[in-house]
């Protein structure tokens, strides 16, 4: 069955004649029957009475009428939507975030569905490595993340900045007058931090193992939102991406001295597949944000 013989019976039905019909559709009357009786032919029921030069619908073909005029109705939907889509009129874009970029990605959030309202946006926040699980299983179109080492082998990385890792503490804390710290000065220090399992806290873990520096842990969170208000009350201290101090005006950023502490972030996607266009736009608003910060 084919659209073409679709649209050659509805004619036929609201003409009652095959010769008015052909014309309609610019095609000759031997074809616009030939078709219609390969329609017929497959449907296994005549969907016209032949009685001269007119035509009539019969029982079949008044029921197949309706739907034939319901499919073609919807491959017009179709057609139009895949326009919008084009012209980012509608659609979905699915983003898999780690924490530390949330102050980043709320401007870009507003600023985006302002611009294309009939884009919906589901945002995920989970670990890098769930992220990318996700991102190569098709889930996501794209992640923001940390990277550090070499280019992943099948999924694409575009740079957005680089960040370091760093002391964060109350403005009333004892320690918020500090102009840095180094990394000895960790060690045996009391501390709050983010679950293993984040980013920056696994990539933390590994730089203090290797100098062999070991602070107490006294609490871990896996909601890097929660771990800031403990820190923002004034008694605890915490290690992470400076970038998530953005927006916290009663948090200090206090430098730690080397540049092990710097890190990478990027937006992935998968490499060798078509990237929708939301995608790129909406990068473009991410990094407009950046460039504010």
């Amino acid at each position: 069955m084919e659209l073409r013989q679709l649209t050659y019976f509805i004619k036929a039905a609201e003409t009652a004649h095959f010769t008015a019909a052909a014309a309609a559709v610019y095609i000759t009357q031997s074809t616009l029957s030939q078709q219609i009786k390969q329609l017929e032919n497959e449907l296994g029921m005549l969907l016209f009475d032949r009685v001269g030069k007119q035509v009539r619908l019969t029982e079949a073909g008044r029921v197949f009428l309706l739907h034939a005029r319901q499919i073609l109705l919807e491959v017009e939907k179709g057609k139009q939507a895949i326009q919008d889509l084009q012209q980012l009129l509608s659609g979905e874009l699915r983003i898999g975030v780690t924490y530390a970029f949330t102050s980043l990605l709320l401007p870009a959030l507003t600023a985006f569905s302002g611009k294309y309202p009939g884009i919906k946006i589901y945002v995920e926040y989970g670990t890098t490595e769930d992220l990318e699980r996700k991102l190569r299983s098709s889930e996501l179109d794209f992640i923001l993340a940390f990277h550090e080492g070499a280019p992943y082998k099948d999924l694409a990385m575009r740079p957005l900045f680089t960040a370091k890792i760093v002391m964060a503490v109350s403005t009333k804390h004892k320690l918020a007058g500090l102009p840095r710290v180094n990394l000895k000065m960790l060690h045996g220090m009391e501390l709050i931090l983010a679950s293993k399992g984040f980013s920056s806290r696994d990539f933390l873990d590994e730089i203090l193992l290797r100098h062999k520096i070991h602070p107490v842990i006294k609490i871990e969170l896996n909601d890097v939102h929660s771990l800031l208000s403990l820190v923002e009350k004034g008694q605890w201290v915490t290690l992470l991406n400076e970038q998530a101090l953005t927006g916290w005006k009663n948090l200090v950023a206090i430098p730690i001295e080397g540049r092990e502490l710097l890190r990478h972030a990027a937006v992935l996607w998968q490499k060798d597949t078509y990237r929708k266009k939301a995608a790129d736009l909406f990068e473009q608003e991410l990094l407009k944000n950046i460039r504010h910060v």
